[in-house]
């Protein structure tokens, strides 16, 4: 059963099912939700806890052990399993099938996986567990929600700030909502209740940004030229290898070069996103990049890509192009 991230808590007041299963890469919401299935748990006696976590020495018997075994106490028990990779392979893959189909009463389950992508979500494993538990999908707070998350925080501590305020915390925590959330705290900690200026709200937030190089490439196919220059100097002021930001940004553009060829051969552009396996905000960033730009601008960009890469090789360096960041950004530019 699938349940969504929001219902979570209005649903555990009212019932305690047997089996949970958070999927996600939002690790502050993922530990929340986690938090809240535990308080529920030992607040209905399920006092005794036990944590596995999947790694290379893990043996899948002892999830069913777990399961089997009676507390010394007679206590009811909490079972975590933590599978990092999300990727149980063939015998953890049938021990989880064979697990969910038998699930002991005396015991809750919950298992935490990160975002799983496309083919994985269409595994037998995962069928079951959305068969047999409650699914929640844990949400991505992207950039153009974080400014309202903020402000539904800084509600329950019951403070607010105006759009100028937001618009500055979102600047300074982009890419971590964990920093976010220690941030909106210190709030709480700092001023009382109420609506805080401006002022209050600079002299209290760090900048504590992390750049994601892929969230890069979404600023580059969203056409935010600022936001694009902003994270490249981010990235390159954080020591990110360079190497793995311009294979990021090639690989974007050998998609959008793909993506264009199949559409003026006539493809529609649903089956050309099914083909490249385009999901979400990348599809919507792909398809409207396509559109603004030609093959011609597209087979220039990737060309430039190799020349960047000279550049980092140290096999070139002329007076146009001695500085492959800047060569980076002026490429990521002429995309946005």
């Amino acid at each position: 059963m699938f349940l969504k991230y929001e219902a979570l808590e209005s649903h555990l007041q009212k019932e305690l099912a047997p089996l949970y299963i958070l999927t996600g890469d939002e690790h502050l919401l993922a530990l929340e939700a986690a938090d809240r299935i535990r308080h529920a748990a030992r607040t209905r006696d399920f006092t005794e806890r036990e944590v596995l976590t999947v790694e290379r020495s893990f043996k899948w018997g002892q999830l069913q052990a777990t399961n089997n075994a009676m507390s010394l106490f007679g206590d009811k028990k909490l079972i975590e399993l933590r599978i990092p990779t999300g990727r149980p392979g063939k015998e953890g893959s049938t021990a989880l099938q064979e697990y969910v189909a038998g699930l002991n009463p005396d015991n809750i389950t919950l298992i935490t996986l990160p975002k799983l992508d496309w083919t994985t979500q269409k595994s037998a494993w995962v069928s079951a567990l959305q068969k047999h538990g409650i699914y929640i999908d844990v949400p991505t707070i992207d950039l153009s929600r974080l400014g309202n998350w903020i402000s539904s925080r800084l509600a329950k501590q019951k403070q607010s700030i105006d759009r100028e305020g937001i618009d500055f915390l979102v600047n300074r925590v982009e890419g971590n909502l964990l920093a976010a959330h220690q941030e909106i705290q210190k709030l709480a900690l700092l001023f009382p209740e109420g609506k805080l200026s401006f002022e209050q709200v600079c002299s209290s937030v760090l900048n504590v940004a992390r750049y994601d190089v892929f969230k890069l490439t979404e600023a580059m196919l969203g056409g935010n030229r600022t936001r694009f220059i902003k994270m490249v100097e981010g990235l390159k002021g954080e020591g990110e290898p360079l190497p793995l930001i311009l294979w990021t940004v090639t690989d974007e553009i050998r998609t959008l070069l793909k993506c264009k060829m199949a559409l003026e051969e006539g493809q529609a552009f649903a089956s050309v996103s099914k083909s490249l396996r385009l999901r979400g905000p990348r599809e919507r960033f792909i398809q409207s990049t396509v559109n603004r730009l030609d093959k011609n601008n597209l087979q220039k960009a990737l060309q430039q890509t190799a020349q960047i890469d000279k550049i980092i090789k140290g096999l070139r360096s002329d007076s146009m192009m001695d500085d492959a960041w800047d060569a980076l950004t002026q490429l990521g530019l002429s995309i946005a």
